[in-house]
């Protein structure tokens, strides 16, 4: 049950289904407070829930999920961040690069609340004294003596990036633990009961000689009914099911049942969750001039990444800018 809680936290936060992303963290912290002891095969999934749920806070100093209440949710987000880490068999750039930017959104967001004392506490309690982190440990003590929030060191590593980012390690989660989770239920359930897991799997149904004859019965009603009955243009024949090979029927059916969880999870939340058209504001429309001066046309990608738009995609950007040239020429 964690596991499916993860997956559909996962999934709205992704999404951006704030409503969704609330039900669902509070069953997440409710089967994780239950836990006496973290199982070592559910630790990635207690900690990614940990992460999403402080990030998905991290601009609202009041919130606490730590008894130290100088504790802000990005730096408790940090911490859960370190548990990933050690869970990973490599760690990959972005692993890196999400560390980064939740330690620079820890200062910023101090920054943007005025915040600046407290934000030069932070730093102290971020930074060890070794040499990797030294440079990023300078460059944000002068941007915190400065008191400017919006310096581009942290407009270029921004809160969006970072929840970005997030959404990337996401999709390499999901990936990397696709279950499904209905038979992972079904085989729980058949354990239960003392059948075993390989009687689910791999052992025909047999069925008793009364629901064989009460399926006969159905049959030759349906049949009776067919020949009775002319269907009309506009309806379409059910197939029969051919009473043979009842090995294959079962397996089409598990098949298809797939299927259907599959198209669930891909389309489920798309009608009520899908991203909604945003009109463009003034200031993305800088930030696509600024980025097209500096990376030029046609190198949407380093565009995004380091312009601050708000939740776009680089064929957005290249159809904002055909759709300025239009403008700016008609």
């Amino acid at each position: 049950m964690l596991e499916f809680a993860c997956y559909c936290l996962c999934r709205h936060f992704r999404e951006e289904c704030a409503a969704e992303f609330r039900r669902w963290r509070d069953v997440a912290q409710a089967l994780i407070n239950g836990l006496s002891k973290i199982p070592t095969h559910q630790k990635k999934t207690v900690y990614l829930c940990q992460l999403l749920i402080r990030i998905a806070n991290g601009k609202k100093l009041e919130c606490h999920f730590e008894n130290d209440q100088r504790i802000s949710p990005l730096e408790s987000a940090l911490s859960f961040w370190t548990l990933l880490e050690r869970e990973e068999i490599k760690l990959e750039k972005l692993h890196e690069d999400i560390r980064r930017l939740i330690q620079i959104q820890i200062v910023a967001v101090h920054m943007e609340n005025g915040y600046f004392k407290e934000a030069a506490e932070v730093l102290e309690r971020l930074f060890t004294d070794s040499e990797s982190d030294k440079p990023l440990r300078v460059k944000l003590a002068t941007v915190i003596k400065s008191k400017d929030p919006y310096v581009p060191l942290l407009q270029s590593f921004s809160y969006n990036l970072l929840i970005s980012k997030i959404k990337s390690y996401i999709e390499l989660f999901t990936k990397e633990n696709e279950t499904n989770f209905l038979i992972q239920a079904a085989t729980k359930q058949v354990e239960s009961k003392g059948l075993g897991a390989t009687a689910l799997q791999n052992k025909t149904v047999n069925v008793n000689e009364n629901n064989k004859r009460n399926l006969e019965t159905k049959q030759r009603s349906m049949k009776e009914q067919e020949s009775i009955t002319d269907p009309s243009p506009g309806e379409i024949k059910k197939p029969r099911v051919r009473p043979h090979s009842r090995r294959k029927h079962r397996v089409s059916s598990a098949l298809q049942s797939l299927n259907s969880l599959q198209n669930l999870q891909k389309h489920g939340g798309a009608v009520a969750c899908g991203r909604r058209r945003q009109r463009w504001t003034y200031k993305e429309d800088l930030e696509l001039k600024s980025g097209i001066r500096e990376f030029g046309v046609g190198n949407w990608a380093k565009i995004l990444v380091h312009g601050d738009f708000n939740n776009r995609t680089s064929v957005m950007l290249k159809d904002r800018w055909r759709t300025l040239c239009r403008i700016e020429q008609g």
